[in-house]
């Protein structure tokens, strides 16, 4: 993968706490980013669950809960699973052309600016930055046309017990990560350091992201104006529809955990084909969830068509994990090859 250090780097600071806006702004800058650029965003969402592209919002957050205390759902662009925000959690996003997407690469700065707090952070797995065994900073990423983005949370001292309140873990996921709680798997940095405070962590982004992509300078900052595109894109993630997303009545339902994320096939079946097909899953690569959605959909049902379709659409996509792809493609064809094969033939 090529190295990204040579790239003009810029500075974007969010204005306001609202998710739905604060998303809106990163979905401008991904459209807009020029193949030169590399780009840091600092934002905060107050009382804000953040889900994955792909997942269920009724089966991740007490959404009554939330919106009754005042907070809000929001749906990404991205994978992965759901996240609690609140002004104790610095939310930052990284943006670059897409063929200089390295996601330790592109992190540094962030474990960087950890560290030289005095956090002694480290690399785990391979979306966490851990203190100890504990998460303090989790992230996802999404591919877009020409540019991609790395985005994550950096817990300082966020209420953790409104965390545990409003987000809900499959019991499944709790058992495969060998965990008791929410709470049990993650920690502020303010148990580990007392006194540091989010504009703390912002200070020591800019300056590890300064040094490693701008010669220890100051960052040049973007100001973002409101715009018609700006609108619309917020209009989009306020939408009930996106962040709820159609629930009909599926016919067929089957679903089941691995080591890389869970997936819940839902299917509407009528006269012997695929009428819908809605795929909820936590895995971090959100348009492959996507591609096998729009492939699925009225297509015979018939075992070895679905099985082939499946297949192709695995092996068809660009993964930046080759040992992640090879699980994903044997794990998730022998699943539901076993599984369908009890339903039709």
């Amino acid at each position: 993968m090529a190295q990204s250090d040579h790239l003009q780097a810029r500075l974007v600071l969010g204005k306001g706490h609202d998710p739905w806006y604060n998303l809106a702004v990163e979905e401008y800058l991904l459209e807009n980013l020029n193949s030169s650029e590399i780009i840091i965003y600092l934002w905060q969402n107050e009382k804000t669950v953040v889900i994955g592209r792909n997942q269920n919002a009724w089966q991740e957050c007490l959404v009554g809960k939330l919106e009754a205390d005042g907070g809000k759902l929001a749906r990404r662009l991205s994978g992965g699973g759901a996240v609690f925000h609140d002004l104790g959690n610095l939310n930052y996003t990284i943006l670059m052309p897409r063929r200089f997407y390295q996601l330790q690469e592109q992190l540094t700065p962030i474990l960087t600016a950890l560290q030289d707090l005095g956090i002694a952070a480290k690399f785990s797995g391979r979306n966490d930055l851990l203190y100890q065994d504990k998460k303090i900073s989790g992230n996802a990423f999404y591919y877009g046309k020409k540019s991609a983005y790395i985005h994550g949370t950096v817990l300082v001292n966020s209420d953790l017990f409104k965390l545990a309140a409003y987000l809900k873990v499959a019991e499944a996921k709790i058992k495969a990560k060998g965990i008791d709680s929410v709470i049990s798997r993650v920690i502020n940095l303010t148990d580990i350091e007392q006194n540091i405070t989010v504009a703390d962590v912002i200070a020591a982004i800019k300056n590890s992201f300064s040094k490693k992509y701008n010669g220890g300078q100051t960052l040049p900052q973007i100001m973002i104006e409101k715009n018609d595109r700006l609108t619309e894109l917020y209009t989009k993630y306020a939408d009930w529809n996106w962040r709820f997303g159609k629930t009909p009545d599926f016919d067929l339902a089957l679903a089941h955990r691995f080591s890389w994320g869970g997936i819940e096939l839902n299917l509407k079946l009528s006269d012997a084909r695929i009428k819908e097909a809605v795929i909820y899953s936590d895995l971090m690569y959100s348009d492959l969830v996507q591609q096998l959605t729009n492939n699925l959909k009225d297509q015979p049902f018939k075992l070895a068509q679905l099985l082939q379709i499946v297949k192709k659409t695995l092996a068809d996509y660009s993964y930046s994990d080759q040992v992640v792809k090879q699980q994903i493609k044997t794990e998730l064809s022998s699943w539901l090859a076993a599984e369908l094969a009890e339903i039709i033939y």
